[in-house]
């Protein structure tokens, strides 16, 4: 064991010092590169400060449909039917699919995939504070399709459209169309389940929770977030709060058209979503509640409990990384 934790460290150094004799161009001959309306192909074509950012960007992207299969297996074991256990199977292995493309293309950006994937302290998998939390039943996992598969969808077809980056951009065109099967399959349960007066209180009590832990997946507003070079990069076309507008404007009225209750409200003023509860807010994981009594809490609180990671982190990436480590660790 003590030599796996000095691979650890020493992968850590390596993933960060490797940078710089890596990427091939220096910072005006990329932005001269883009300007020209070229796509980046490979390391050929980046700079140190663009091979960081695209695996950061690609980091979170790979970790957060990584971490969704153990997510969406621990609720699609209360499924009603075998059939519909089918059906969120087929939408687990379509994560792991996605997971597998952004983990790739890490690996032709000169990351070690094993370590990224298998040999990763879980503390340092970087995806959204919500997929912590566990899902515990079959009304919470179509209701993740409709909200958290719906922020994904979000946020790939804006890297989708604006990406610079040429093999992720291709990539890409299959995953959109994947996740649209996602939504569809939580909308349609959403729309069977709250038919019936149990099946719409079960729903509410889902999204009363789900609904702000999604506003958070977008990261920090933009008073609080630089995206100079995400986005003269093409690393995503839109800044956060510009994305969380884009979910709202999706989720909303659809949550209307089902009766669902939820925090927001469109001003046909300003033609923009406003939430209308404390936000950010204090969340108690163990209750899965809001304390909006407070009021709005300081993003520091948030950045704090997003750091310190809940309590299925190292449950699911223990669950994806068992297998390799029993064969090359154990």
């Amino acid at each position: 064991m003590g030599d796996y934790k000095l691979t650890l460290v020493s992968q850590v150094s390596y993933v960060e010092a490797d940078i710089e004799q890596l990427a091939q161009r220096t910072e005006d001959e990329v932005r001269e590169h883009l300007a020209a309306g070229k796509l980046v192909e490979g390391l050929e074509h980046m700079s140190p400060e663009y091979l960081r950012g695209i695996r950061r960007i690609l980091t979170v992207s790979a970790d957060t449909e990584w971490v969704s299969a153990p997510s969406y297996l621990r609720a699609a074991q209360h499924a009603p039917a075998l059939n519909n256990f089918g059906s969120a199977m087929s939408i687990i292995q379509d994560e792991l699919a996605h997971a597998h493309i952004a983990f790739r293309l890490l690996g032709d950006c000169g990351v070690d995939m094993d370590w990224l994937m298998y040999e990763r302290p879980a503390e340092e998998f970087k995806y959204p504070y919500a997929f912590d939390v566990p899902l515990n039943s079959w009304v919470e996992l179509v209701c993740a399709n409709a909200l958290y598969d719906q922020a994904g969808f979000v946020l790939l077809s804006d890297i989708h459209q604006s990406s610079t980056f040429g093999p992720w951009k291709r990539a890409l065109k299959k995953v959109d169309k994947e996740e649209t099967f996602h939504l569809r399959h939580g909308r349609t349960w959403i729309k069977k389940l709250v038919a019936e007066p149990e099946g719409k209180a079960e729903v509410q009590a889902a999204v009363d929770w789900m609904f702000i832990l999604t506003l958070e997946w977008f990261g920090l507003p933009d008073t609080r977030k630089r995206h100079g070079i995400q986005l003269e990069y093409g690393f995503k076309g839109k800044t956060n709060d510009e994305l969380r507008q884009d979910w709202m404007r999706a989720v909303v009225p659809f949550m209307e058209e089902v009766g669902i209750q939820v925090p927001a409200h469109l001003d046909e003023d300003t033609d923009t979503y406003v939430i209308d509860c404390p936000f950010p807010a204090r969340f108690d994981p163990e209750k899965r509640e809001w304390d909006l009594s407070v009021g709005p809490v300081s993003w520091d609180e948030v950045l704090d409990r997003w750091k310190g990671r809940g309590e299925m982190n190292s449950v699911y990436v223990r669950t994806m990384q068992r297998g390799y480590q029993e064969a090359h660790v154990g």
